[in-house]
């Protein structure tokens, strides 16, 4: 792949022979202004070691430098810049052969050898996923992907929440209200029913708080009933997701949840306290933070039982012997900042050099539009396959409409319906709280997956309809045709800005830009012309966004129909 900065590098080193072609590339820019050129070197730096004001040394650079048969058509001086500008036919002939050369356009090898592990999804088992567990999902579904493109090794573990006392509640409520022909024909759902009824007759009952945890303390000791009814439950749970998983397209390579840790944490604790790290507090047993201005990381209650840190403590601790990982990345709600800053700390203080290397990728909280918070406990929540569905149901009638003859109309309308909810969550900072509503969600005008997905198929339909397609780039005769080989030449620079700063966002939005460009191009540029070189060479443009079109939307879990 052609690669800008490097070319004017190489035409300033072999033309100044005190300047080598690392130093240059390190000064070179793009410019915020196509109209001050697409390469431009600051001199200002250069100044020391050349003894000369930055505009003489521009002055000289631009004498010495010979454009021919280069890709660039000239270069200017403005000031102290030395403004390179690149021949937009050479250019574009360029990338748009290396697109349709490469059958993985972007991808790299600059993560072979390393491992990175991801946590993302982790619902806490007996209750269905709801759009809370969206961001998490498709947050860490995408990066596993990017990450992978780039030569990684990923390995994605989804943490579910299958401990703690409210399996407690759930078995008093299934005792007590429940049975076994119910779970098994409501599933998940009925689970749910008995947990939300659990808390509204607490409110009456404090004494039930006390049975949930006597309870719970009876499993955690290895009581027959109470295990057998916690495997079922989360048997019926893990089951129930997955087939929401299979609807969005997302994988695990494990699941390990926090019960997988329970014989695995009293030798962290047994290390805590050979290294001195553990102190009493009010009969809890804690890591004092204060030092480094954060509160106590409870390791063991008063009681002595253990928490959510300690099970994450022993799970970095397995994940680092069992996948020597090079990053460990968390994709939770930045509700959870204060937690990982505490249990990163302690992993560091334990004297584990590559606590660096714990990663949290925190995204914005979910909330109603009518500004509720989402609460299973009060039975206020937005089900996940409740939006998928409305989702799918409102693009077939879309295509019911528009495209009435179309073939396998339900499994389209499933395609862009799905990637209408995974898109809507991955098209701003993953930083940023959401508020949602239905409206929303599904709406399929503007910046949108489906206007991705819509895109691809046109790019499809013309390849089609073409008798052949030679991939000859040959005549260029368009500044549209140029504009889409400038996109499409940024689409490996923003795969790498992705996986640098664990941000999906970047490649929708990408793919969202790709989009506008080709249509601007397809409604400009006829491409069906009897100019045969022109034909070939407009197919080839439309070859070539295809690929990436496709590339792009799978990067970020969305799947690239070929007819819409």
């Amino acid at each position: 792949m052609i690669d800008l900065k490097n070319e004017v590098a190489s035409l300033i080193s072999s033309s100044v022979e005190a300047l080598d072609l690392d130093t240059v590339y390190g000064l070179l820019e793009y410019p915020p202004d196509e109209k001050l050129g697409d390469v431009s070197l600051p001199c200002f730096k250069l100044s020391k070691t050349m003894r000369k004001a930055p505009p003489a040394i521009a002055a000289e650079l631009s004498a010495a430098i010979d454009v021919t048969d280069s890709v660039f058509e000239r270069v200017e001086v403005v000031g102290g810049y030395l403004n390179f500008f690149i021949s937009h036919a050479e250019f574009a002939k360029s990338v748009i052969s290396d697109v349709i050369s490469s059958e993985n356009y972007g991808s790299s090898t600059m993560g072979n050898g390393k491992t990175v592990v991801f946590d993302y999804s982790s619902p806490n088992i007996a209750k269905p996923l709801h759009i809370g567990h969206l961001p998490s999902t498709v947050l860490g579904n995408s990066l596993y992907r990017i990450y992978s493109y780039l030569g990684y090794n990923s390995v994605g573990v989804n943490h579910l929440g299958d401990w703690g006392t409210q399996f407690g509640t759930m078995i008093v409520a299934y005792k007590k209200w429940g049975s076994k022909e119910e779970v098994e024909k409501g599933g998940v759902k009925e689970l749910v029913r008995l947990y939300v009824k659990f808390h509204k007759e607490e409110e009456n009952d404090p004494s039930l708080r006390d049975q949930a945890r006597a309870t719970f303390a009876a499993l955690e000791n290895g009581d027959k009933e109470a295990y057998e009814l916690w495997s079922w439950f989360r048997d019926l749970s893990i089951q129930e997701c997955k087939r929401i998983y299979d609807i969005l397209g997302v994988e695990f390579d494990h699941y390990t949840g926090e019960s997988f840790y329970e014989d695995k944490m009293m030798p962290v604790v047994e290390e805590l306290r050979q290294k001195n790290l553990l102190v009493e507090s009010e009969g809890a047993q804690i890591v004092d933070l204060s030092e480094y201005n954060m509160p106590p990381c409870i390791v063991l209650k008063s009681d002595g039982g253990t928490i959510y840190a300690t099970r994450d403590l022993a799970a970095i601790l397995y994940r680092k012997k069992t996948f020597d990982f090079d990053k460990c990345i968390y994709l939770t709600a930045t509700q959870q900042n204060l937690h990982f800053k505490q249990i990163f700390k302690v992993t560091e203080l334990m004297g584990y050099e590559w606590a660096k290397n714990l990663i949290h990728a925190p995204f914005g909280m979910i909330s109603l539009a009518t500004g509720e918070s989402m609460s299973t406990r009060s039975g206020v929540t937005i089900w996940l396959e409740d939006v998928i569905n409305q989702a799918t149901a409102k693009t077939l009638e879309i295509i019911k409409e528009k495209n009435p003859d179309m073939e396998n109309k339900e499994a389209i309308a499933k395609q862009m319906g799905v990637g209408a909810v995974i898109f809507s969550s991955l098209s701003t900072s993953r930083i940023k709280d959401v508020s949602f509503s239905w409206e929303d969600a599904l709406n399929f005008d503007g910046e949108t997956g489906p206007y991705v997905q819509y895109t691809h198929a046109r790019a499809c339909s013309v390849l089609r309809k073409a008798e052949n397609v030679t991939g000859n780039i040959t005549k260029l005769t368009e500044d549209a045709e140029y504009r889409v080989a400038r996109v499409l030449y940024d689409f490996p620079a923003k795969i790498v800005a992705a996986m640098e700063n664990n941000e999906p966002s970047v490649i929708t939005r990408y793919v969202i830009d790709l989009s506008r460009e080709f249509n601007r191009f397809y409604h400009d540029c006829q491409i069906n012309t009897d100019d045969e070189e022109v034909k070939q060479t407009r197919l080839a443009i439309t070859l070539a966004v295809k690929q990436v079109l496709s590339k792009g939307l799978w990067l970020i879990g969305l799947e690239a129909p070929e007819r819409v």
